[in-house]
């Protein structure tokens, strides 16, 4: 028993060591982010209102333009501007990367693949099944939460000014909602992994194991509501979140989701191998940060495979499967000469049928 509880207790030492240094690592790259914005913010709002002409605050006159054109309506910004907002930003983005998967250019892309071969180029019919769901849950299914979503806002209370938010309190917010998505994300996506909702529900996601970008919404409507929309939607409704605010965060979310379906990794973009191996392996990585992940073991096999010691986001052009390649490339195949049952004493000639190759470890 006392050997047990010290095991257990070194178990749950390592446990909690390793949450805290993938916390450190999370708290230091927004730290650094931060740092860096604020250095060059001045600079680059200078340079922001010369190009534009503009003068005072760049972002608030900005944000005076788009009212005066627009409109100051609450239902009509939360509405039509979020739903329009991110059918702009997905297709602006999602376009680049069909592009790159039905014409396989430019071809020096290609080396940025995590699963090379595949998709290589994506089915057109397969494709077309993905857009068509994909414009189902941005228009019909979409619509519907956004509605709801503004008159639990309104219920709610949430900041209606003109004036915009100060430049930390939006970091503050968007730290919040980054941590409220990892909670609600990690839990209702692996609650769509249960075996009687997955064939129902999740499986319809999981028809690529090698996703690409725009599958980043393929998804059943009701899983697109739950676990998709509703994680993104709580950090602003706890918060009471300015509308620049939210929209600003609901486009962050979103460019994060179409980078981990991408199937590349980008230099200088955040690692997406966890997220393309729990759509190769099934039951691994549900998280976004992985904190709860490695909270709940749910990344064991994950962190015990070669793929993640790549998962790091790559600050050289160099791709991460050169860098850290599947096996040894150099290493030659050893023949292994049988040894003759008869003594050693007698010379024995070996047969070719006796010479076999050393066969290369297996890596996950």
């Amino acid at each position: 028993k006392a050997k047990r509880s010290s095991g257990a207790s070194e178990s749950g030492n390592a446990i909690a060591g390793e949450v805290l240094s993938s916390l450190k690592k999370t708290l230091f790259v927004i730290g650094s982010c931060i740092v860096i914005f604020i250095a060059v913010r001045n600079s680059l709002t200078l340079h922001l209102q010369n190009f534009w002409g503009a003068s005072g605050n760049f972002w608030q006159h900005q944000w005076d333009k788009l009212l005066y054109t627009f409109g100051d309506d609450p239902y009509n910004l939360l509405v039509y501007g979020t739903l329009i907002v991110s059918y702009v930003v997905y297709w602006g983005v999602g376009i680049f990367y069909i592009f790159m998967d039905m014409t396989m250019r430019p071809e020096a892309f290609r080396k940025y693949k995590i699963q090379p071969g595949t998709n290589e180029p994506v089915s057109n019919w397969k494709l077309l099944k993905v857009i068509g769901v994909v414009h189902f849950n941005q228009t019909v299914v979409a619509w519907f939460c956004v509605w709801a979503s503004y008159h639990a806002m309104q219920w709610r209370g949430y900041d209606q000014s003109k004036s915009l938010p100060t430049f930390h309190w939006v970091l503050f917010e968007l730290a919040v909602c980054i941590l409220v998505e990892e909670i609600g994300f990690y839990y209702s996506h692996r609650l769509f992994h249960h075996r009687h909702l997955y064939k129902h529900f999740h499986k319809l996601h999981h028809e690529w194991q090698a996703p690409i970008s725009v599958t980043a919404l393929y998804a059943h409507p009701l899983e697109h509501m739950i676990a998709n929309l509703m994680p993104i939607f709580l950090g602003p409704f706890l918060l009471g979140s300015h509308m620049s605010t939210s929209w600003l965060w609901f486009q962050l979310a979103q460019l994060s989701t179409l980078n981990a379906h991408s199937g590349y990794h980008l230099p200088f973009f955040p690692s997406n191998e966890a997220h393309d191996y729990h759509h190769l392996k099934f039951n691994q990585c549900y998280g976004v940060l992985g904190v709860l992940d490695l909270l709940h073991g749910t990344d064991d096999r994950f962190r015990n495979s070669k793929i993640f010691s790549r998962h790091i986001m790559m600050l050289s052009l160099t791709p991460a499967r050169a860098l850290f390649p599947d096996q040894d490339q150099d290493a030659k195949p050893k023949a292994v000469v049988k040894k003759s049952s008869k003594s050693s004493k007698v010379p024995h000639k070996t047969n070719e049928k006796e010479v076999e190759r050393k066969p290369e470890e297996k890596i996950e």
